[in-house]
Parts: C-alpha cells; structure tokens; sequence
C-alpha cells in the first residue's frame, strides 16, 4: 500500500512513500540516509495489488505474488538475528503464514534456529517461543500456533494462542467516543473459552499517541484485573479437562479458516455454557453468564463429586450429585459476577 497513491481529494495522484529514496533528504533532517534501508518498499507489486482482497490468496506467497530479492531476504535475516543476539527474547512473533518469507526462502527457519539455539545456549534448556499463523499438524510440533481475532473449535495436543484487542489494532477514538470496546466480561469469557483448550490469549489495549490509554479502556483493565485477582487459580498453572465445556455455544461454534478471524460468529455465551481447567485432581468450572442461582454441570453426570467451593465466596455452597449432574448453589453476591467459578473435588475424571 505503501507505492499507492489517494484516489480522490487534494492528494489525488501524489504518491505515498513507498518509494522515497535517498535523493528525496536532501536539505532534510535525515539527510544522507536511505529509507529503503529503514522499511524496504520499493519492489515490483504483486498481480491485483489495488485490490486488497488479492493478499489474502498471496498469503503463502502465490497467485501471483513477487516473490522478495535475495538481498532483501538476507537483510531480514540479518537485522533479526541481530535483534536476538542484542535483546535475548523469549518470545519471537511473526505475522506470517508459517514463518517469515516462507516459502520462498529458508531465512525464517534460519532464524528460528538460531533462537532456539541461542535460548539453550543461555538457559541449558529451550525456554524460546515463536509464534506463527496457519499452521499444518507437523508445524504445530516445533511453532505456537496464532489464530488472530478467533479461537480453535476443540482442545489442541500442543499449546496455541488467541491474539485479539479490545478494540481496533491502532488507536481509534471513534470506537471510545461510541463506547465500542470489548467488555471487561467478553475478555474474560474469551480468557476462560481459550485456556480451556489449552490456549493462551494475548490482548492487546490499543495507546494513544503518548502512550496512555483513555478511561474506558483503563475500567475494561480494570475489571480484568479485579475478576484475575479473585479466581486466577483456573487459569494460571492449569490444563484442559476432558472436555473443553458444555451449553449452547459448543453446539454452535463458528468455523475457523485461513489465520482466524471466528471472533463473536458463534452462539454467544449463557449462564449455560461452561468451560472447564483443571490443575492436578481439582476441577474448575467456568460459568459464562450470570446464572442468578443454580448451576447445572451436565458434564459431570453419573460422577462422584465430594467437596464444590465457590471462588471468592468463603462459606460453603449448597450442592448436590444430582441425576442429571452437579447442581450448585451459587451464593447471591456471587451470582452477580459475570463468571463465577466452581472448584470441584471427587472422582470426575472422564
């Protein structure tokens, strides 16, 4: 986009800086620098490069996409192992197909190599991620699998992750001004529905040009942060039960295509659906609405359950192993949180 040039307007016709070289400093304040060396854009434009819709069949660099230059291949290389030798990240994330300039070029296996190499030379031990995005079964062994905007349908063998935002991927004040932003109950929800299938949720809370973030984003932390500090216990240190959860939504989740993009296409969640996390015998269910009094936990028909304890509550609640399943007692202070949890002890493994 950046070669591209405003259609209409004042600046109809004027390019925008994809190509802006070296000459173009002169008398300016970087003069005798090249930006081509910054952000490299001055290349052959791919087929049907003014239709923006075209990328999304160039994602693994076919249909008609310009493949990159030896030296620009080699460039990215460079400047990323060069990231890793200065900073030693943990973490490394691409937002590829795969990995970077794949498969055009073996530079993104390079770089993975050379993280994951240089991870073991520090720790002793492998303790380096990197993320990539449409992932086959093999990849998934050896990259964290990133669905964007969107979560898998089922509990993954190997960890993956959610990358989302509250709001837009840039700072938009039109979304504060009409209030748009995602609820400090839909993140958590997505939080509770991710974990449970042995993901991991990475959110973003778009800033503002100075780097502050406005008060409806700051209340959305907030009672993020309030909801974690009562029952972080079925998030942190667990793994996914049996089953990932139970209630409509599990009958009607959005298919997921391509890197994602399923985010709010399903059923949305009721004081009927549950999620499920468990760390060693204890059982977590994650209710995902405000159930106003009984829970039904369907899931453990036919189980032994010996002691429910509703977190951040201190008395104990009325329950019962019912016919139809685990019947709970939320407690009425509780009952107004927006996804209480049950901590479950007994026989309940499937």
């Amino acid at each position: 986009m950046a070669q591209r040039h405003d259609l209409k307007g004042a600046m109809q016709g004027v390019p925008y800086d994809g190509k802006t070289g070296k000459a173009a400093g002169k008398g300016m304040w970087w003069e005798g620098y090249d930006p081509q060396d910054l952000y490299e854009q001055d290349h052959p434009l791919s087929k049907d490069s003014l239709n923006d819709s075209a990328l999304f069949g160039q994602w693994g660099w076919g249909n008609g996409a310009t493949p990159p230059s030896s030296r620009y291949c080699e460039k990215f290389y460079k400047r990323t192992v060069e990231l890793i030798d200065k900073y030693h990240p943990d973490l490394l994330y691409f937002d590829d197909t795969v990995l970077p300039l794949w498969p055009v070029s073996d530079v993104g296996l390079r770089i993975v190599a050379h993280h994951y190499n240089s991870s073991i030379k520090r720790h002793g031990s492998l303790e380096a991620v990197v993320n990539g995005k449409i992932l086959n079964e093999e990849q998934r062994k050896c990259l964290v699998w990133d669905i964007e905007r969107g979560q898998s349908n089922e509990i993954m063998p190997y960890t993956w992750q959610t990358d989302t935002c509250i709001g837009g991927w840039h700072y938009d004040r039109r979304i504060l001004e009409r209030h748009e932003y995602k609820t400090a109950k839909t993140v958590i929800h997505t939080l509770a529905d991710v974990v449970s299938k042995n993901g991991n949720l990475l959110l973003s809370i778009p800033v503002r040009a100075d780097g502050t973030i406005d008060n409806d984003e700051r209340g959305i932390v907030k009672g993020v942060g309030e909801w974690m500090k009562v029952n972080s216990e079925c998030i942190y240190d667990t793994r996914p039960y049996s089953v990932y959860g139970e209630g409509p939504s599990t009958e009607h989740a959005a298919a997921l295509n391509g890197p994602g993009f399923n985010e709010g296409k399903g059923k949305p969640f009721t004081a009927e659906d549950i999620r499920f996390t468990r760390k060693g015998d204890t059982l977590y269910a994650i209710v995902m609405g405000e159930p106003g009094g009984e829970v039904l936990v369907r899931t453990l028909k036919g189980r032994t359950v010996r002691k429910v304890q509703v977190i951040g509550h201190a008395g104990d609640p009325d329950w019962k192993n019912a016919e139809d399943g685990l019947r709970v007692m939320i407690p009425a202070g509780v009952a107004s949180s927006f996804a209480p949890v049950l901590k479950i002890e007994g026989d309940v493994y499937i």
